[in-house]
């Protein structure tokens, strides 16, 4: 067991009048898991048995523009507030009555690279099978989750598909490394003498930690679901969910393990939050014909396979390992070049949650929001109530179309500045002269100036009308 190290936290939510009782009360969580899990079987009704037109059907207006436009502004303002309130683990309690004291997960896929695969594969999919287009599929998927997320809590003690496997759950834990709320202790004299560390153990009344994160000793929110059973199961109330610096995770040497695997996570989400746009616009399909007429090919499967595995595995595993190289170079450094990713891959963070908030937030989401509206209202007619009149597909956007794309170069600069803050303030942490960082910075700044040239072209709408 490592060292206990957090100081005692400034602000708690937990200790806030209302909300704070709220979320520590034994069934604070199922109270979030069972609205979603009302908008998940609404989903799936309609998905399944509904309109087949995408921007007419609740499973593919939810999925593919709310929720993608929800969980960012949360995790901007709040944390992983889905995961928290995620109703694929509703069944946990019963998986784990039936897995018992069962299997551990095997010590070699305890680490990120099964996320980072069906991450890059989930990408892939979504572009190659029109997930966004087909209201059947994306019920056939939230279905999916259900069953994987139960029967690996039901054969093993852990929660290896939120921590291992869960795309999802790897895109908000990534994301949420920026987010201004983290587990923390209000007395680490007192989780020192905890004889039953309930936090991660659990208790008679509560499960412990899913993904076994012991609370004194967490660092980073990077596997943590915010479920807050740590808090309910700690009989010392000594749990905190602390207000911190969003900065302050990425900006620390000591925050994350120093291994390829999260790293490389780290670039490869900067790096598909660009391709997952450059899908959508003119330039894509231009080099889809293009390499078709090359490869003597008409298996659009296989062109998209290999324009995002360029895109989103070769281009930040080699341009993030020439970077290293660069910088161990231009520093005299003669450290591993798993060192120095492991330095400078964290302050890519705030770039590629910028990248991410400016596409699901600001262009699917803000020019999207109220087609809701008419899609309830069609379904309600489908299904005999005619109380909220004639749906008006013409609702769409939430703000004025022509404010989009300030408010997408606002967030990417601001996003931009943060990294380069970062990359500094880690080099200043190892003495790393400013040549050291050159890689890393110009490195940056393609990527940034990629995903501002991108956001500014024509570009799909998706899931609306």
């Amino acid at each position: 067991m490592t060292s206990l190290h957090q100081p005692a936290p400034r602000y708690d939510l937990l200790q806030a009048p209302l909300i704070g009782r709220l979320l520590r009360w034994r069934w604070g969580r199922l109270v979030g898991q069972l609205l979603l899990l009302a908008v998940a079987l609404l989903m799936l009704f309609d998905g399944f048995t509904g309109p087949k037109l995408a921007p007419t059907n609740i499973a593919t207006v939810v999925t593919w523009v709310h929720y993608r436009g929800f969980v960012m502004f949360a995790l901007l303002l709040v944390g992983n507030l889905f995961c928290m309130s995620c109703p694929f683990t509703l069944p946990r309690t019963l998986a784990k009555r039936l897995s018992g004291n069962g299997r551990r997960w095997p010590r070699r896929l305890r680490n990120k690279w099964i996320a980072i695969t069906v991450l890059l594969l989930f990408f892939w999919l979504y572009e190659w099978l029109d997930l966004w287009a087909s209201p059947l599929l994306t019920a056939w998927i939230i279905l999916a989750y259900f069953v994987a997320a139960f029967v690996l809590e039901a054969f093993f003690a852990e929660s290896p598909f939120c921590k291992y496997v869960c795309p999802l759950g790897t895109f908000n834990f990534v994301s949420s490394t920026i987010s201004p709320l983290q587990i923390s202790v209000r007395s680490q004299d007192t989780c020192h003498t905890c004889v039953g560390k309930e936090c991660v153990n659990g208790s008679t009344a509560v499960l412990g930690c899913g993904t076994e994160l012991f609370a004194p000793q967490i660092k980073s929110n990077l596997d943590c679901t915010l479920c807050l059973d740590c808090a309910r199961a700690c009989p010392h109330d000594n749990v905190a969910l602390a207000w911190r610096n969003p900065l302050a995770e990425v900006s620390r040497a000591d925050t994350w393990p120093r291994r390829w695997d999260v790293n490389l996570l780290i670039l490869i989400f900067a790096f598909t939050g660009v391709g997952n746009a450059f899908g959508m616009v003119p330039p894509v399909y231009q080099l889809e014909a293009w390499l078709m007429g090359v490869l003597q090919t008409n298996n659009e499967g296989l062109i998209l396979l290999l324009v995002f595995g360029v895109l989103d595995l070769l281009l930040p595993v080699g341009l993030g390992v020439v970077a290293a190289w660069g910088s161990r170079k231009l520093s005299q450094n003669h450290e591993s070049l798993r060192l120095n990713v492991a330095r400078y891959a964290p302050a890519f963070a705030p770039l590629a949650f910028a990248i991410w908030f400016a596409h699901y937030a600001g262009f699917h989401f803000l020019t999207g929001a109220l087609a809701i509206i008419p899609v309830l209202q069609n379904f309600l007619l489908d299904v005999g109530i005619s109380w909220f009149g004639q749906p008006n597909w013409a609702l769409g956007p939430l703000l004025p179309m022509s404010w989009i794309d300030p408010f997408e170069l606002l967030a990417l600069l601001v996003g931009t500045a943060a990294s380069l803050h970062v990359v500094g303030e880690r080099a200043r942490l190892v003495r790393d002269e400013f040549a050291a960082q050159l890689p890393w910075i110009f490195l940056l700044l393609v990527l940034a100036v990629s995903a501002l040239v991108i956001m500014y072209l024509p570009m799909e709408m998706r899931g609306v009308g």
